[in-house]
């Protein structure tokens, strides 16, 4: 008599984009000459966020990416001090050797295939767990509570 596991496999849903459509998607949004540019931009600002974002909100956000995104968020250790919107500009075009200028422009094209695959409910408690800087960067208005 055999023994069948009984143990369920883990299943990962299926991403709304693949990495080919995340990145035509941001080549679109950076105006991008090649796909391979856009793969650059990628790159660097999912890795500069998998340094960002901890906890559940960085489990939920890989579940959501494309298999090949979700690597390079993963990959990264997350920072021990968290870094405000304009520093993770500024840390990016350090880290690539590109002008402030330039890496907003990526980071605004990134965050914005970030943003849709999140959704708004993950956007929402990501932007709630990251320093403030960081809604504009994802297109959303930065919303600052009265004191």
């Amino acid at each position: 008599m055999s023994v069948i596991s009984e143990r369920p496999e883990l299943s990962r849903p299926l991403p709304a984009m693949t990495f080919q459509q995340m990145l035509e998607k941001v080549r679109f949004e950076g105006a991008y000459p090649t796909r391979e540019r856009a793969e650059e931009a990628v790159r660097l600002v999912i890795g500069g966020l998998g340094r960002q974002l901890t906890g559940e909100e960085r489990v939920d956000l890989a579940a959501r990416m494309p298999v090949e995104a979700a690597l390079i968020l993963t990959a990264q250790i997350p920072a021990t001090e968290p870094l405000t919107g304009w520093g993770f500009v500024k840390d990016l075009a350090t880290r690539a050797g590109a002008s402030p200028a330039t890496t907003r422009w990526d980071t605004g094209a990134v965050l914005a295939a970030v943003a849709d695959l999140a959704g708004p409910g993950l956007l929402t408690r990501m932007l709630a767990q990251l320093p403030s800087g960081y809604a504009l960067l994802f297109g959303r208005a930065e919303l600052i509570q009265a004191a």
